[in-house]
């Protein structure tokens, strides 16, 4: 049997989360390749994870919540405040989101191209 690519890895978690948490997944994922078409999946640390230049972001599932964290977000502008975890962190940001919270989609594009222009020269 061969190994698993790592876009298949993701799509396995998406679907193994069978409630909010694996749609909310999905649409993240959705939203980091709108932002990046350029953008490589990867799949380290047993969870999704998006590079271009170098680490950009990573998502994850958790019992209450799921959550993108953006490896350089301390270096990052937040002028629409989405960030709301790791704030004291010294280059760690991240975003969790609970059942039943939208996501800001305008805003989490500008982010998630923040992102990338961090890694590129």
């Amino acid at each position: 049997m061969s190994e698993l690519t790592p876009s298949e890895h993701i799509t396995n978690r998406i679907t193994e989360l069978s409630d909010w948490r694996g749609e909310r997944l999905a649409q993240l994922r959705q939203l980091i390749h709108q932002a990046d078409p350029q953008i490589t999946e990867e799949w380290k640390w047993e969870t999704p994870t998006y590079t271009h230049g170098g680490l950009v972001c990573a998502t994850g599932s958790f019992k209450e919540h799921v959550k993108i964290n953006f490896f350089n977000g301390a270096a990052l502008a937040d002028p629409h405040q989405l960030f709301n975890n790791g704030l004291d962190s010294k280059k760690h940001r991240s975003i969790d989101f609970y059942q039943g919270d939208s996501i800001n989609e305008p805003a989490l594009l500008e982010l998630i191209r923040a992102a990338v222009a961090l890694n590129l020269p």
